[in-house]
């Protein structure tokens, strides 16, 4: 279970992650997202859309890195704040996922290399 936004802003863990998710959670609560629609997840994933398609503008417009970085900040930040809107763990969730996909093989595919489970019904 993850936490909300009063917990992330109380707590004192002084890991880079907590200090990353107290920062987006200050974001949140400075604009009350939970009270103002900003936590609906069929938004959040129409904004993630959004900053996705302006990361792709980015790189295949070929613009400075750091536009390119800048946009990829925002998608981080979208994405950790799913987490505060979902009360998700993100972090454990990152570590429980990339375990698993150190475990699958590669496989080169028309446009590249794929880290897939192709043995799941929903590959």
């Amino acid at each position: 279970m993850g936490r909300s936004v009063e917990d992330w802003l109380s707590s004192t863990e002084d890991d880079e992650w907590s200090n990353m998710m107290r920062k987006v959670a200050s974001f949140h609560h400075k604009h009350d997202f939970a009270g103002n629609n900003g936590h609906d997840m069929g938004y959040r994933i129409a904004l993630t859309v959004e900053e996705l398609g302006e990361l792709a503008a980015a790189v295949t417009k070929n613009k400075p890195i750091e536009e390119c970085a800048e946009e990829m900040a925002d998608v981080l930040i979208l994405l950790m704040g799913h987490s505060l809107a979902m009360e998700i763990d993100l972090k454990s969730a990152f570590e429980n996922k990339f375990e698993k996909i150190m475990k699958r093989p590669a496989r080169k595919g028309r446009l590249g290399i794929r880290v897939t489970d192709y043995n799941s019904p929903d590959s």
